[in-house]
């Protein structure tokens, strides 16, 4: 083609004047000159093409690696929560061959009416110790704020009885799950990622008057009257239950209006601090059955409800808190010896060094001779120093 062009070319020229070939070179040039620029564009073209293809195929292969990891690990999730899922599924299905359910608290008229009997015969009489406890309360030793956890009221204890060093977390008034810990480090550090066991009550409590001795929980409940719950904590079942045989209760705190019974330990078994509308201003004292739920017996003590904060009890003798009014402090201000080994003058002022607001609870551990103590939302203990009472 090249030759046929160029011999083409030739005899055109041959045939023509020197103008004729002039312009017809110029011509022949300008043609050349805009093909080559065509051929140029398009060879940048090209390469910026081939340039854009590569990456865009290099982007697609790295979007491609990245959906077959996440495949992979959202396939791993599911295997895991499936895996998960099969794991619960046994242990409900274990649960529900392991505990039975729940029995109703039904309230027996006649079997209140006995108790409230019963109880009445024995009140203000002189109690016979089952031990020779005889120490009292001398001062505040020492006193540990551990942390903030919770509610402005609520409850935090020990299992007074036995080895075990698991701590019972009651948050609120009223509420039905209770945080349980297997000891006290694991409840300093509690945090969203170290989360504690949890026990659904069958039946909510109210207050904060609750209590774990000997394995059980006894706790309050209220419908209509108010009933001691004995709850199981090893199989999560109700044990027993009880009406409490007093009329027309009132809050037993005039600080803690959400308490109407009190169940506290101490050397000599339990007992349950409250308040009648009979006796309106006192507080009341009764001896309580840890095995049965019956109130053995019944005292009236001379420490009055207003300004009381909470309570406990201590070699049989029943100590009240109240608040002074004053910043950081509350004492206890009324000492009530059932067994009579200890007048009120005898008793040394107490005084508990508060930093927040007001005592919601006070639970004693005869066995470590402590109080744990929540006071708006803080969890304190405080360490008792004992001296022995001077016998009358």
């Amino acid at each position: 083609m090249a030759p046929r062009l160029s011999l083409l070319l030739a005899l055109l020229l041959a045939g023509a004047s020197s103008a004729q070939q002039q312009q017809f070179m110029e011509y022949m040039e300008r043609r050349f000159g805009a093909l080559e620029e065509r051929i140029s564009q398009w060879h940048d073209q090209s390469s910026r093409y081939s340039t854009e293809l590569r990456e865009f195929k290099s982007q697609v292969i790295t979007m491609l690696e990245n959906m077959e990891k996440e495949q992979d690990r959202l396939r791993t999730e599911v295997e895991n929560t499936a895996v998960r899922v099969d794991r619960l599924e046994r242990e409900v299905d274990y649960l529900e061959t392991q505990n039975p359910v729940p029995s109703c608290v039904e309230v027996d008229e006649k079997l209140m009416e006995n108790q409230v009997s019963t109880a009445k015969k024995r009140k203000n009489e002189k109690y016979d110790k089952l031990t020779d406890c005889s120490d009292t309360i001398s001062q505040v030793k020492a006193m540990k704020i551990l942390k903030k956890f919770g509610s402005s009221a609520g409850l935090w204890t020990k299992d007074p009885v036995g080895s075990s060093e698991k701590i019972y977390v009651f948050d609120g008034s009223r509420n039905d799950t209770v945080y349980v810990f297997p000891r006290m480090r694991e409840f300093t550090l509690f945090s969203a990622t170290r989360k504690a066991a949890r026990i659904k009550l069958p039946y909510p409590w109210v207050g904060t008057g609750h209590l774990v001795y000997g394995g059980h929980l006894y706790y309050i409940r209220q419908q209509g009257t108010f009933q001691v719950i004995k709850f199981s904590l090893a199989n999560k079942t109700i044990v027993d239950s009880s009406v409490f045989p007093a009329e027309e209760q009132v809050p037993v705190f005039g600080l803690s209006a959400f308490n109407y019974i009190d169940i506290a330990a101490d050397e000599e078994g339990l007992w349950a601090i409250y308040a009648t509308r009979e006796n309106e201003k006192n507080i009341c004292l009764a001896k309580l059955d840890p095995v049965s739920l019956d109130i053995e017996q019944m005292w009236d003590t001379p420490c009055p409800r207003e300004n009381a904060e909470s309570a406990f009890v201590i070699c049989g003798a029943l100590y009240v808190v109240y608040n002074t009014r004053l910043p950081s402090r509350s004492r206890v201000q009324c000492v009530f010896d059932v067994s009579g080994a200890m007048t009120p003058e005898d008793a040394a002022l107490v005084y508990f060094p508060k930093r927040y607001g007001s005592h919601s609870s006070m639970k004693y551990n005869p066995k470590e001779r402590q109080i744990y103590a929540w006071d708006d939302g803080y969890q304190i203990i405080y360490r008792m120093e004992m001296k022995k009472k001077l016998e009358i």
